[in-house]
Formats: structure tokens, sequence, C-alpha cells
């Protein structure tokens, strides 16, 4: 990753580390660079952004970056990140910018871009955007007269994004009946959601759908379920779905009021697509960190799980380079690539009604399939990670508890990125060996720092 680019677009707090300069750079540099790809051609760059307040302030600096330039701007106002993954294609245009910092708190923000075909840029076009923002937009192409880019409202976006993921549900029989309480988190999907779900038929209350511009993911959401929990028991509702900021993924309640995360919602579209013979191939696609619960259970139907490091930009690699129909993260950001190029929290929660509806199964019954086993996660302060998680000790030790937690275990080892620390994570049937085996590593690296 580079200095401004991680895994997941630009991030930081808005009007501190994401200012309005910042955005306009990115607007000015972005066009520039999408602009040399489709010579010949006047650049349109959709935009889209979730409710935070800082929302408006860099929208209107990426906009006077992106007109800059020449490139026009099509917006299309509060709107799930998927939704500008698929209106970018829908419309044709050059590429489209989400203004979103998903389910990180208020004070952040963030800018992503999607190529034109609905897929995040490559590596090297935002490492290409990021040299010009460091190096300075002054001296690019400063069109004048005609030829300054403009800004159009598209007023029906959000109806042809709803068209579309009526389209992906595929029963003849719509939804008629289904109770659900859907979290919106103050979101994106505070109108779209529910909308949607209406319009397939569903009874819907919605709580956390009055967003102010501050109150997003505010103890709600994907992140934070009790409020849904204690809903949809209150309510005696087949499905509870929680949205995170943006709605690129999704978390879900039975009706007993137990949450799943992702990786049952992996379990319960994949045995479900895999016995309609919609499974081809027979894997999915899941982290490392993910339960090996699911792992267990999916095995069982002869459906493998091909492993990649954490985060929506490997799943997917991964699932492009094993032609996997489905793949995803506990957190609940599922991505189905029949339908979409990307997460998609409203896709995903739609299809888990799917297999509900098919099957005449609760989801407290789908669930049963998988029973998750013993995890435990532990962060250990780390200043040299390589030169000490290669030390011969810590070597040693790695190996000893890989081998005694066995087939049916896991060990991850995962260095931060951003904080001087690793997480150890083991898995498997019995706690106590998982605790024995997170001590002997962390006294083989006490021992390696010399301490």
């Amino acid at each position: 990753m580079g200095i401004l680019f991680g895994t997941d677009g630009v991030r930081g707090v808005a009007n501190i580390e994401l200012t309005p300069e910042l955005a306009y750079d990115l607007g000015r540099a972005g066009s520039y660079v999408l602009a040399k790809q489709e010579a010949g051609t006047r650049p349109r760059i959709l935009v889209g952004k979730d409710t935070r307040i800082s929302g408006d302030m860099l929208e209107a600096a990426l906009r006077a970056g992106i007109c800059s330039t020449g490139a026009d701007v099509l917006t299309v106002g509060i709107i799930p990140t998927p939704a500008v993954a698929y209106l970018t294609r829908y419309y044709q245009a050059s590429c489209g910018i989400v203004i979103s910092a998903s389910h990180n708190p208020v004070a952040d923000n963030g800018i992503k871009f999607f190529g034109p075909s609905g897929y995040k840029l490559p590596d090297e076009v935002e490492a290409e955007i990021e040299e010009l923002v460091l190096s300075g937009t002054r001296d690019l192409t400063r069109p004048r007269g005609t030829d300054v880019g403009r800004v159009y409202d598209v007023k029906e976006a959000e109806n042809n994004y709803l068209k579309y993921l009526m389209e992906c549900y595929s029963l003849e029989e719509d939804l008629y009946g289904m109770r659900v309480v859907m979290d919106c988190a103050n979101g994106a999907a505070y109108h779209v959601g529910p909308e949607l779900w209406r319009r397939l038929g569903a009874r819907v209350i919605a709580i956390n759908d009055k967003p102010n511009g501050v109150n997003i993911n505010e103890r709600c959401g994907s992140t934070h379920t009790d409020s849904l929990l204690k809903a949809v028991v209150e309510q005696q509702a087949d499905l509870g779905i929680a949205y995170d900021g943006d709605a690129d993924r999704c978390i879900i309640v039975d009706e007993r009021g137990n949450e799943l995360d992702g990786d049952y919602i992996m379990l319960i579209c994949a045995l479900d697509a895999y016995r309609w013979g919609q499974l081809s191939p027979p894997s999915i696609v899941a982290t490392v960190m993910s339960n090996i619960g699911l792992d267990i259970a999916l095995r069982r139907e002869n459906i493998t799980i091909e492993s990649c490091k954490v985060g929506d930009r490997y799943v997917l690699e991964k699932m492009q380079e094993t032609s996997s129909l489905l793949g995803g993260e506990q957190s609940g950001h599922i991505i189905f690539s029949r339908y979409a190029t990307t997460g998609d929290g409203l896709l995903t929660s739609i299809k888990v009604a799917e297999v509900m509806k098919r099957s005449g199964l609760s989801l407290s019954e789908l669930a049963r399939e998988m029973e998750k086993q013993p995890q435990l996660l532990v962060n250990v302060n780390l200043e040299n990670k390589d030169e000490i998680l290669g030390h011969e000790l810590v070597v040693a030790a790695l190996n000893e508890a890989k081998e005694r937690l066995g087939e049916w275990g896991k060990l991850v080892v995962r260095p931060s990125g951003t904080e001087p620390l690793v997480r150890l994570m083991a898995q498997g049937p019995d706690r106590y060996l998982l605790e024995e085996v997170i001590d002997s590593i962390k006294k083989a690296i006490e021992k390696a720092q010399g301490l």
C-alpha cells in the first residue's frame, strides 16, 4: 500500500488528515489519470457519499477538482458504497468515487475509487494518482470556456440501484409475510434499505434510520447490534439485519435474538447454492480469521475453503484466481461474484432471505449446520516485528503450536500494519489448549526480545 491509499482508499480524520485540499487534489489527479486512459472522450465521474457531516465539504472540494480538469461529475447523493460500484457501470462512467469511512466513527471519512468496470482501481492506477497528488497538481491541465467540467445531479440513481437489486432476487415468490427488523446505522442505507425490502413484500421495522450527519454508526449498525438483538425478540421478527455506515456489509440476527456473523452467512448461502447445483466450483473464499467451524461444516458437504489475507480486496483477488462465486469475511462483507463486483450488504441480506424462503427453515435452524469452535485472540506489543517473528525461538514455538492444534485447530499470526503489535489467534475444540499454545508463543517472543 502507498502513503495515501490503504486497502480501502484514502482514509483519515475529516478536515485534519483528509482535508478539502487533499480531496481537491484527489479529484484533479484522479480525473487526469482516467482522462489519459480514455483519450478522445470527456470523462464522466460518478460521486456518492454516506450521511456523515463532512461529506458535503469533501464532495464540494472533490467536484471542484474533477471539473477543473475538464471532466464532468455525476452526483448520486447519499447512497451505499456498492451502489456506486454498480452505477459506475450502469452510467458507463469513467470511474466512481464514494466518500465514506464505512463503519468508522463520524469524525473519520474516506475517498474510494472504482474503475469503469465497478471494481476497485488497480494498484498501479492508484499509485499513479497518489504520485501526482504528492508531487502537486498545480501544473495539470486547466481547460477553459466550454471545456471546463460540469456537475449533473442524477436523481433516478437510487431507483436504478433498487431495480438492479430486485433483479438479483431469484425467487418467483416474494417475501410477503416475512417480518424484518432493520438497523440502518443512520447511514447510507437509511432509505434504500427499507424501501428494497418493502418492494419485495416484507414487513419492515426500521431502526436507526434517521441520520442527522453526526449519528452514523453511533452505538448502532453492524458493529453495535445490542438494540437490534432486543428489537428482533420484542417484535417477534423472522430476521434482523444490521448494515454498516456505507452498507457494504451486514450482520444478521435470528428469530431468537442470536447474532450471526459473516461466517454463518457464507455457510447458509454456500450450502443452499451447492444443494441447488449453483456453486461451481464447489468452493468459497474466506479469510484466515474465519472460524474453523465453517471449514468443518462445509467439508462435510465436500465444499472447500480457499483462504486469503484479511481485507475485501484480498477476498476478491482470491475469488478471481479460483473462479469462486462466493467469498467474504466474518465482519459481514460478503461478495457474490455472479451479481456484484464488491461486497453489498443489501444484496447479502436478500440472498439470506431467499434461502429462508426456499427452504422453509428459520435462521436458527439454518445456522445449526455449523458449530463454532472456541477462539482466542491476543495482541502482543512488538516493535521489530519481522526480526522477532523470524527468530529461531519464535519459529520453533509457532511450529510446535501448529502441531499441537492439529488438523482441527488453527493458528494465525498477523503483524499489524498500523501499530507496533502482533495479533495471535488460535482456534480449536479445546479452550485450555488454545491458552497453552498462545502462552508458549508469548514466552518465546519475550525471550527473543531478551525480556
